[in-house]
């Protein structure tokens, strides 16, 4: 029996033109699925962006639904394109052009999870491939297409705020040497996916509520904000990351005795960016 490929929080009433969405903090790991896993529960749980839809649980609170993922992203990722199949994973797909997403085994099928850990140990059916897509991938996106037009339907415009964690070793180089590293980096692929207006105020929200912030690096944005991100459209898409190390222990995958205080910090951060998608606070230079 599938499980759910989406879990959808809904608001009351809907009263702003934001879509909070978080794509890998899927957890619902199929029994089928972590018995042909070489991996055990927690290290297949690496890739995950553990307790993040927790961290964004008061979109709807603020007028905002909240799309979260239900197929953990070692078994489907979301932020990838259909197209994006691993050769060396899916039986009977062709290599194409050098795709670097790929070549790491981070395909929309992933071979591999945090540190290149191969999770099984031959190939994948390319019927297998497609009816993970098919079944969890299309509705996923078919969803989230439906929030940003009712979000156009509504307000006349569509914020997509695209939630995620990064591990805390992957800001290393982020920053001054030896000095503090962000505790968030906001992606809108230079520019490429949200306006000026937009990504400013979501940066300012996230400052205010006492984060350090970055921007486009080390993540720019992967394929949900390349695809949704239209700000000549009045659709803007902003991915956003928060090192998981200021809410959890990363080697035990549990939350840390600051997990509420984050959580509420971030509760005021999406107060603030739920008012950015009210009509009448739009900012005039988002347009």
């Amino acid at each position: 029996m599938s499980l759910a490929p989406y879990h959808l929080h809904s608001p009351a009433s809907r009263t702003t033109a934001a879509v909070f969405a978080s794509p890998h903090s899927g957890r619902d790991y199929s029994a089928a699925f972590l018995a042909r896993a070489m991996l055990n529960e927690r290290e297949i749980r690496s890739s995950e962006d553990a307790y993040i839809d927790r961290l964004f649980d008061s979109a709807p609170d603020h007028g905002a639904p909240l799309l979260v993922a239900g197929a953990p992203r070692a078994y489907v990722d979301l932020n990838r394109a259909a197209e994006e199949l691993d050769p060396a994973l899916i039986e009977g797909v062709r290599r194409a052009a050098h795709n670097p997403r790929i070549a790491s085994g981070l395909g929309v099928i992933p071979r591999v999870v945090a540190n290149g850990r191969a999770i099984y140990s031959g190939k994948l059916p390319l019927e297998e491939a497609r009816r993970r897509i098919s079944d969890y991938w299309r509705p996923y996106h078919a969803a989230l297409r439906e929030l940003l037009d009712e979000s156009h339907r509504l307000f006349g415009r569509a914020i997509l705020v695209d939630c995620h964690s990064m591990p805390h070793e992957a800001l290393e180089n982020v920053g001054p040497a030896n000095g503090p590293r962000p505790d968030v980096v906001l992606g809108d692929r230079f520019g490429a996916a949200a306006s000026a207006g937009v990504i400013e105020r979501i940066e300012a929200a996230f400052s205010g509520a006492g984060f350090r912030v970055a921007r486009n690096m080390p993540f720019a944005g992967a394929y949900i904000t390349q695809a949704y991100g239209r700000p000549s459209r009045r659709q803007h898409a902003v991915q956003v990351e928060i090192d998981r190390s200021i809410y959890m222990d990363e080697a035990t995958i549990e939350p840390k005795a600051e997990f509420e205080d984050v959580r509420a910090a971030l509760g005021s951060v999406v107060a603030e960016i739920a008012a950015i998608g009210r009509a009448d606070e739009m900012p005039v230079a988002a347009e």
